[in-house]
């Protein structure tokens, strides 16, 4: 069941991000930083948490749980370490979401090839 939830949890989150590429004027970079935003916000007034207990992977893997860690991670660390946690919180928070990223993406760039996407298809007559 849990497997279930995560799906339609992640699935809903995705589903927003699509209508709002759909349906408004924004960039898709604007709909990232709205939803690092969201999660951000959410966690702080203390909503995301239980969203995630109950949605797991599904609340946590998008760029909600992202701001969700963020916010998080800086709460905590201001708690135990003062204001320079404010600093150092959130880095620590996602440090390894954010090293497996730069590490999966290096290792697409080295296996992987870049191929010429602007070549036109010819018509035959």
């Amino acid at each position: 069941m849990d497997y279930l939830w995560a799906f339609l949890a992640g699935g809903a989150l995705c589903a927003v991000g699509q209508l709002l590429i759909d349906l408004t004027s924004m960039t898709p970079a604007r709909i990232l930083v709205t939803y690092v935003v969201a999660g951000v916000f959410l966690g702080a007034v203390g909503v995301y948490e239980p969203f995630a207990e109950f949605a797991g992977a599904g609340a946590t893997v998008p760029l909600t749980g992202f701001g969700y860690l963020l916010a998080k991670g800086v709460r905590d660390a201001v708690t135990s370490d003062g204001l320079i946690g404010a600093l150092t919180g959130g880095l620590e928070a996602c440090a390894g979401g954010i090293t497996a990223a730069v590490i999966f993406g290096l290792l697409v760039a080295l296996l992987f090839t870049r191929g010429d996407k602007t070549a036109k298809i010819a018509v035959q007559p």
